[in-house]
């Protein structure tokens, strides 16, 4: 199993933004990721920072972990403009980036340019063509498409992705169309658990259950697409399940491994946020970046 992390976007550059990303790589994480949303829930009204700058300037401050979005959607971006940013920031990188892509959702993003909220069918309507073009701009030299909602007309991406085809692809889906999407385009499949667990107050036990069921919705989208299942990658973003792995070394490692058996081999944990729904002990944190790991093989 690998432990990466997922830096939100709020500190300014000069006053420790630089230094948490240093300190993730000097901690031992494989990857670190950050959101990719203009503003987020209870951060709507504080400081949030780009995440393609934050992640080119983290390219630049670092040397060897794995960068990344957690994800990126279509609410607010275009497969085209998109293209030339990630190979960009591959190239920067030295082909160290992954994107973490998925169909987004109802929050402060899907109304910024102005539009109405996009139904649920729409929405998955414009995943699947989001990523099916995303997925030629990055391997193609030319690219012409006329899609229902995206299009790109005589696109040059000269010369490409340092990773080669292209830079890999995280996706995450738990519904039927998305999971299709995750086997066909990824070299990932990226869960937080099951929102309706959460919500209506469930518990550890019935989160599990509902990851279980989730990686048997990918295996058979695996299967109905000709791909090999352990091929593809499974990563866990913490943070939105009952569970609090957290709180200490041994609610991390109780937690790790009851997800490892069910094939997860990515978490990826939050970087704590003082005054916040990400509020954690930088000291346990740190225990659980450095020995976490061990102490399940252990």
């Amino acid at each position: 199993m690998r432990l990466s992390t997922v830096i939100l976007p709020v500190r300014r550059w000069s006053e420790g933004g630089k230094e948490v990303w240093r300190r993730a790589e000097e901690l031992g994480f494989h990857a670190a990721y950050t959101y990719d949303h203009l503003s987020w829930r209870s951060f709507r009204d504080q400081a949030w920072f780009g995440a393609l700058p934050t992640l080119t300037a983290a390219a630049a401050a670092t040397s060897r972990i794995r960068l990344g979005t957690l994800v990126t959607s279509p609410n607010f971006r275009h497969p085209v403009t998109l293209a030339k940013e990630l190979i960009s920031l591959d190239d920067i990188s030295d082909g160290r980036v992954t994107l973490g892509i998925g169909a987004g959702g109802n929050g402060f993003d899907a109304t910024a340019l102005g539009q109405e909220p996009w139904s649920p069918r729409e929405r998955a309507d414009r995943f699947a063509e989001f990523t099916a073009l995303l997925d030629r701009l990055l391997t193609e030299d030319v690219v012409s498409s006329e899609g229902t909602h995206y299009s790109a007309d005589e696109v040059r991406n000269i010369p490409g992705c340092v990773q080669r085809p292209r830079l890999p692809f995280a996706v995450a889906a738990t519904g039927p169309r998305g999971l299709k999407l995750a086997a066909r385009y990824g070299q990932a499949w990226v869960t937080t658990g099951d929102p309706k667990v959460s919500n209506a107050g469930g518990t550890p036990a019935e989160s599990w259950q509902a990851v279980r069921r989730q990686t048997e919705g990918l295996a058979k989208a695996c299967a109905d697409q000709g791909r090999d299942f352990d091929e593809l990658q499974k990563i866990m973003l913490t943070g939105f399940t009952p569970d609090r792995p957290l709180d200490s070394l041994d609610a991390f490692v109780d937690f790790a491994g009851r997800h490892a058996e069910l094939g997860i081999e990515e978490l990826v944990i939050h970087w704590p946020i003082a005054d916040s729904v990400f509020a954690a002990d930088p000291a346990v944190f740190e225990r659980i970046a450095t020995e976490g790991l061990a102490q399940l093989d252990a």
